[in-house]
Formats: C-alpha cells, sequence, structure tokens
C-alpha cells in the first residue's frame, strides 16, 4: 500500500534529470530497512549495505526530516546548523556533494566551495535558515574546526573510512545548535553511512556488541551504561537507544532495496570479473576485506601462509619493531631448518615508544612467560635522536629490552626481498614463512592491506613508488626489519651461485614456487 511519500519539499522546482519534481521533492524509502532507519530518533545510527542501495540518499533525507521538525525560537525562525563530513575532500566533493545537490540543487539559498564548503538554504516567508557545512578530514584546520562547531546533527558519509575518534568528538557538538535560551535543538544525531567494513573495525564492534576482547567490552558496556543514565534522567525514552545499526540485505537477493532505482541487471554486471570478497562485500552487503591498490607482498596467500601451530620454547623469540606515532612489533621465531614462524602481533595507535616498551614487554610477560628474547630488531630511522636527545633504541633499551638495535637497512628492495623469497618456496615442504592466525593486522596486511596506492592519472594504471602508510603498513614492516636483520634479503646481496652454496649447507630447500 501506497502510504505517501516519506519526506516532501514542495516549490524546489524541477531540475533536469534529476529525481526533483516540478512540484518538488516526493522522497520514498528504498525498502523496508531504509525506511526504519529514517525514522529512527537515536543519537547514533548508521546503516550498511551494498553499492547502490540508497542509503546515503536515505540519510540526506534524513537530515531534511530533521530540519523539517525543528520547532521555531521565540522570534518565530527554525535554525538549523549540520555537518556533511567525508574522509578526504575530493571524495567529498565528487561523491558526496554530488548526493546531497541532486536533491537540494545549488541554486536554493546560497552555495559557498571553500573553507570549508557551505549551503546556506534561507526561506524568509516561512522563516527558515539552515547552514549545511561540507568538511573533509584530509584537512587538519577543517576538522579541528568540526570538533568546535555547535551542530544540530552531522551526517558521516562511507564512515568505514573515518576514525572512531571523529564520532566520539562529534557526540558532543550535536545537539548544540540552537542554544537554549533560543529555543534548544531537537533530534540531535550522528547519522552515518557505509559499505561493510571488515570485523576488526569499530562498526563492527558497536553495530554487532562485539564483546570477544576487552577493549570492546569496555567500550560496548560504557555505552550501556550512558544509555541507562540518559533513560533514568529522561533524556531518552524507555524505547529509544543511544545508538542503532541498520543492514540493507543483498543486492541479489528477493529483498534487494533500491532495484527499481537501479538498471536491470546492475549486480551481475557488477559481479562479472570480481573477486568473492568483493561479491561478498559490494554486492551481499557483508562485512569483508577488499584491498585497495598493489600488494607489496602479492606472494602471500592467507589460505597458503596462515594456520595455527605450536610455539618452540626452547628457540626463543624474535622482534621486528617500526616505530613512529603507531608503533607496532611481530613475535618472530627462526626454525633449525631456516623456516620462520610468525607467532604474535602488538598494533598500537597514537602511542610513545615508552609507553609501547612497557606494553609490548607486558605483552610478552603475560602471554608468554619463560620464553626468552634472542633478537629485537627495528626501523635503522629509530636511531634518529628524539627531541629529548635520546633515540627509540635507547628508550628501548632502558625500558626492558637491552638487545634492542636498529636493522642493518631500511632499503626498500632488501625489506621487499626478504620476504618475497620465503613466500614463494617451501622449506622441507612447507611453507618458507608462516604467519599465526592471531595476527589479524598482519594478516590483512599481507593480503594487500599493505600496498602502494593507485596514482589518478589517465592512461596504463601506475602506482606510487612507496607503500602507502596505513593501519597495516607498520607491523609489515615491523616484520621486514626482523627478516632482513636474519639475512633474509640474500637474493638480493649475495651472488646466485654463493646463495645457493650457502642455503644447501644450512637447510633442505625446493625451490617450488608455492603459488604455481
Amino acid at each position: 500500500m501506497d502510504h505517501g511519500p516519506e519526506v516532501h519539499i514542495p516549490g524546489q522546482g524541477k531540475i533536469p534529470g534529476s529525481p526533483v519534481r516540478s512540484d518538488g521533492i516526493h522522497y520514498y524509502p528504498p525498502g523496508p530497512v531504509a525506511r526504519a532507519f529514517l525514522h529512527d530518533d537515536s543519537l547514533i545510527t548508521g546503516i550498511r549495505g551494498p553499492f547502490r542501495s540508497g542509503k546515503s540518499t536515505a540519510a540526506v533525507m534524513k537530515l531534511i526530516k530533521n530540519a523539517q521538525r525543528q520547532p521555531r525560537s521565540p522570534d518565530g525562525w527554525k535554525r538549523r546548523r549540520t555537518a556533511i563530513i567525508r574522509n578526504t575532500y575530493p571524495e567529498l566533493r565528487t561523491t558526496t556533494m554530488k548526493t546531497w545537490h541532486m536533491w537540494i540543487p545549488q541554486h536554493k539559498g546560497k552555495w559557498r566551495e571553500a573553507g570549508p564548503p557551505m549551503h546556506r538554504i534561507v526561506d524568509n516567508n516561512d522563516k527558515f535558515d539552515w547552514e549545511v557545512l561540507f568538511v573533509a578530514l584530509d584537512k587538519p584546520d577543517d576538522v579541528a574546526k568540526l570538533l568546535s562547531m555547535e551542530l544540530s546533527d552531522a551526517f558521516v558519509n562511507e564512515a568505514r573510512e573515518v576514525p572512531k575518534a571523529i564520532i566520539d568528538g562529534l557526540t558532543g557538538r550535536v545537539g548544540q545548535y540552537p542554544p537554549q535560551w533560543m529555543g534548544g535543538c531537537t533530534d540531535a544525531q550522528v547519522i552515518m553511512d557505509t559499505n561493510p567494513p571488515d570485523t576488526d573495525h569499530w562498526w563492527y564492534t558497536l553495530a554487532e556488541q562485539d564483546q570477544t576482547n576487552e577493549k570492546n567490552r569496555q567500550l560496548i558496556n560504557s555505552m550501556r551504561e550512558a544509555q541507562d543514565l540518559l533513560r533514568a534522567k529522561g533524556i531518552l525514552r524507555p524505547d529509544q537507544p543511544i545508538m542503532k545499526f541498520y543492514s540493507q540485505p543483498s543486492g541479489r537477493g528477493p529483498d534487494a532495496e533500491n532495484t527499481r532505482n537501479l538498471r536491470p541487471g546492475y549486480y551481475e554486471f557488477l559481479m562479472a570479473g570480481k573477486s568473492e570478497e568483493f561479491i561478498k562485500v559490494y554486492v551481499d552487503g557483508e562485512y569483508g576485506f577488499v584491498m585497495d591498490g598493489k600488494p607489496m607482498w602479492p606472494e602471500y596467500r592467507d589460505s597458503t601462509h596462515s594456520r595455527e601451530f605450536p610455539i618452540l620454547a626452547g628457540l626463543g623469540f624474535r622482534l621486528g619493531v617500526d616505530f613512529g606515532l603507531t608503533p607496532a612489533a611481530t613475535i618472530d621465531q627462526r626454525l633449525g631448518n631456516g623456516r620462520w614462524v610468525v607467532q604474535d602481533e602488538l598494533v598500537t595507535e597514537r602511542m610513545g615508544i615508552v609507553t609501547f616498551s612497557h606494553d609490548l614487554a607486558r605483552h610478552l610477560s603475560d602471554k608468554y612467560p619463560g620464553v626468552p628474547l634472542v633478537s629485537v630488531r627495528g626501523d635503522p630511522s629509530g636511531d634518529s635522536e628524539t627531541p629529548e636527545e635520546n633515540t627509540c633504541f635507547q628508550i628501548m633499551k632502558a625500558n626492558g629490552f637491552p638487545m634492542a638495535e636498529p636493522a642493518p637497512t631500511n632499503d626498500p628492495i632488501r625489506r621487499r626481498e626478504s620476504i618475497s623469497f620465503l613466500l614463494r618456496t617451501l622449506v622441507d615442504g612447507e611453507p618458507g614463512i608462516l604467519i599465526h592466525r592471531r595476527c589479524s593486522t598482519l594478516r590483512k596486511g599481507a593480503s594487500g592491506g599493505y600496498n602502494r596506492r593507485r596514482l589518478e592519472v589517465l592512461g596504463e594504471e601506475r602506482y606510487r613508488d612507496v607503500p602507502d602508510k596505513n593501519k597495516y603498513s607498520h607491523v609489515c614492516e615491523a616484520l621486514e626489519y626482523d627478516l632482513v636483520s636474519g639475512g633474509e634479503d640474500r637474493n638480493v646481496t649475495v651472488h646466485p651461485s654463493i646463495r645457493d652454496q650457502k642455503q644447501r649447507s644450512q637447510y633442505a630447500e625446493s625451490e617450488y614456487l608455492v603459488l604455481g
């Protein structure tokens, strides 16, 4: 049964090639999930789904609906201030703004292109004033402005690409405009949409109430405690959650949403020539990992190079370490026949080297008591002095790692070769290197998260010469530093005849290519 449009804006005028009719906007949600999302009044609400499922338009309509519901101030005006956020300015301009302007064209109100872009929609007859600010997170000044704004609500487009710290900051900024003396704000919300992220993403933790580790349990419990407190104060209704997430069905299923607005066979065309993981994420709308860029370790196959295996306590551990603001470490062992096994990882965010050293020492003593350390090797740039005139290695030595030393080189070719040979050969019938299943970040980095970013140029595909710095690169480079310290870069530093003779004298090895 047709109950009429869920959102109606009269008198916008006919826009050629757009869904706006001559008598205004008439929006019908593309399916029951999008409809439920449209009417949800949680403080934090998000929707994920496959490509072209109508989720971004539903979020825009949710903003319009909130603006329409805003009560008037004592002077008779409705006022609203909204932030629309994307991780980078190019994506904000080419994707997010285009979705917005499809429904609210630039000539309606006053459009400002820069600093950050803003759409000011003023109707003097209806006494309606709406400021809509577009913010990209790749501009530090804009981020600082965003986290100091007094907002009514906010829309985070493609939230899987946005740090949770931004979401946390926004929850304290929405509902602040109009201020209480002007009548206050209704429908204060952080609205989000996204294609499916990976299962280690903050979205997954919140949406699926994942409590598989202590950090997640603390996060979920803090949300529940806040919800109970707000309900006790009467700020939330007894049936109103502080946070709710929606998941749209698969694009190729019978209940797919928004198919009436897509060309026939859209998802079938999208699936052609794509990997199973791509289809899982972008067609079926399920959580998963899809790489974007040229992998630094193309020889890696998770099904071949990752499994569970025991710790050999008698061998001791080797550590590979990467520094910077996001230090990471791999915990490795080199077997007697020359094979390597990566037992564990420690991946951090925004942590100083002193705290990292303490956390790493605690991690080893708690999880692996009695296993000795035989080597600690890290990024040679860590031998540069800090403003306090200490090097990272000196700090590590003073905080529990007396054998910490720089790796012999930071040469990307030698580092790359240090793992390439191990990944593509067998030693005594086993891969030259194995990564334990518990090393989730390292495995995802090896599967393509550690990559060279594609350059935005016309013609033949081109990529950067150096790996992209992201959440996967640090732990992958930590492993490379340990491997190159163990001499695994010999393929580029030793003449083949000498290399082969040395290898045969050390362990039985096959040149069989694991990947064919």
